[in-house]
């Protein structure tokens, strides 16, 4: 008897064993794992650096750490700005860019300012060879009332047998961060109304799971998350500042990477759907600096760079310590190049924006210059009284003037309110609607030069060596 109720005991739990190992598989066939990998601002940094590993490093640990296998488990998103930075990307208006993004399998990516540095028309034509759709909700073509062609509202994505709906959002400071010729046909609207208008279209069209993807900066981020929250978005990725954030609120997981490849956020995400239940399991900034590199992106990126070293190699100077992108020695030799080209200006003013990396050590090539001032600016002549260009000058970069204990020339003459000035600005600056420069001088002249010639011309005439390197005719006086 006791043999018998012993196998009774052991067929029971070994049925019970087997019901539950069904029971949990079914309930795991309910819940499906995301994994996303989200950057933004990558600005043409393909190249690794003596800091970073690029694009062939990043791509590699996402397959080495991450078990990236290119199944449709994995998001690959972009927060936008992707190509306008160092030459081997801008010299050939993105295109390289979009080859490296292409072979790395983004899914998409968000309209950033830059995106429009080329015109729409280049815009337009880089669809052709761009794997994945550019998404923007809040581009409004002013003579049809339609989301251009160039992007999508939203769009949705398979991922591991869900429907992931995407929300894109464009800055609404892109009429002035961009060339604002180039956008002026586009109304850039209201984050939260595009949110509202296309959650509820993505719902309808089947989504499950809701993003939002925009160029856009922390403090808008966390502004949208009420918004967000109404339309049932678990996740705001964002953009445009260059800064790293990693936070949830009520709730929403808000992300953004930092730039130029350097770091990428990785996000685990389960959807349950029995319950159509969203939860974020974790997150975390993940930086780009492990010493990998991946076969396949780096023949992509040594292609690239041996084209754009044929025609920018041509080395113009000698640096003896790196000069920092947002250093005043940086920006003092940008304004003050300009008087090489133009000695009978008065003053030359420019903005940070326009200064985009740094002068490493070492030789310094065209390549160089066009990665430190990747932007085609042309220089404009204006007059202006004292009065009137103190009005213009806020926050702006100057050469040939102090306002350090009172407003003075560089000679040391007074500047006066009602005297007239002859003073360099870019095409740029001159038609943005947010500084003063168009009203008090509506006939500028237009150089048609470069806003990188002069300092490349500069250059040269210093023949700067390591034994006479450039450093030596660097002013670290501070302007304003």
């Amino acid at each position: 008897m006791k043999n018998i109720i012993t196998k009774f005991v052991l067929f029971v739990l070994l049925v019970s064993a087997i019901s539950c190992t069904f029971n949990n598989e079914s309930k795991d066939d309910n819940i499906k794992e995301i994994v996303v990998f989200y950057t933004n601002d990558e600005h043409g940094w393909m190249e690794p650096t003596d800091e970073f590993d690029g694009a062939p490093g990043l791509y590699s640990s996402w397959k080495n750490d991450d078990a990236y296998d290119g199944s449709d488990k994995f998001l690959i998103l972009s927060g936008g700005d992707m190509w306008t930075g160092p030459a081997i990307s801008t010299w050939f208006k993105g295109k390289p860019m979009m080859e490296v993004m292409n072979a790395m399998g983004y899914d998409l990516s968000a309209i950033g300012n830059h995106e429009f540095d080329f015109k729409v028309e280049h815009l337009n034509q880089q669809l052709d060879s761009i794997n994945f759709p550019l998404i923007s909700a809040n581009i409004i073509d002013k003579q049809t009332g339609e989301i251009p062609s160039f992007a999508k509202p939203y769009v949705i994505l398979e991922s591991n047998g869900v429907k992931v709906g995407i929300i894109g959002l464009s800055s609404l400071s892109t009429p002035y961060t961009t060339f604002p010729e180039n956008v002026v046909d586009y109304e850039f609207t209201s984050y939260s109304d595009a949110i509202e208008k296309y959650s509820g279209i993505a719902k309808d069209n089947g989504a499950e799971v809701l993003f939002i993807i925009g160029h856009i900066c922390e403090n808008e981020m966390e502004e949208l998350v009420p918004v967000a929250k109404k339309c049932g978005v678990c996740l705001i990725g964002g953009g445009h500042c260059h800064k790293k954030v990693l936070k949830m609120l009520d709730g929403i997981l808000l992300i953004e990477s930092g730039s130029k490849m350097e770091n990428y956020v990785k996000v685990k995400l389960q959807y349950n759907k029995s319950d159509e239940n969203v939860t974020i399991d974790t997150y975390n900034i993940v930086s780009n600096k492990n010493g990998y590199s991946d076969t396949v992106i780096q023949n992509i990126v040594d292609y690239w760079k041996n084209k754009v070293d044929d025609v920018l190699s041509d080395k113009i100077g000698y640096c003896s310590e790196t000069i920092e992108e947002s250093s005043i020695e940086m920006k003092n030799m940008v304004c003050d190049s300009w008087f090489y080209s133009f000695p009978d200006a008065d003053i030359s003013v420019t903005n940070d924006g326009g200064i985009r990396q740094d002068i490493i050590k070492g030789d310094i090539t065209l390549k160089t210059i066009v990665g430190l001032l990747p932007f085609e600016n042309s220089i404009y002549e204006l007059d202006l009284t004292g009065a009137e260009l103190l009005n213009c000058i806020a926050n702006l970069e100057v050469g040939g003037m102090t306002t350090i204990n009172g407003n003075y020339l560089a000679d040391g003459r007074q500047i006066y309110s009602d005297s007239t000035y002859t003073v360099l600005t870019t095409d740029y600056l001159y038609s943005r609607g947010d500084n003063q420069f168009s009203l008090y001088d509506s006939v500028p002249y237009n150089t048609s030069i470069n806003y990188r010639q002069p300092l490349i011309d500069w250059m040269k005439s210093k023949n700067t060596s390591s034994q006479n390197p450039i450093n030596n005719y660097l002013d670290s006086l501070p302007r304003r």
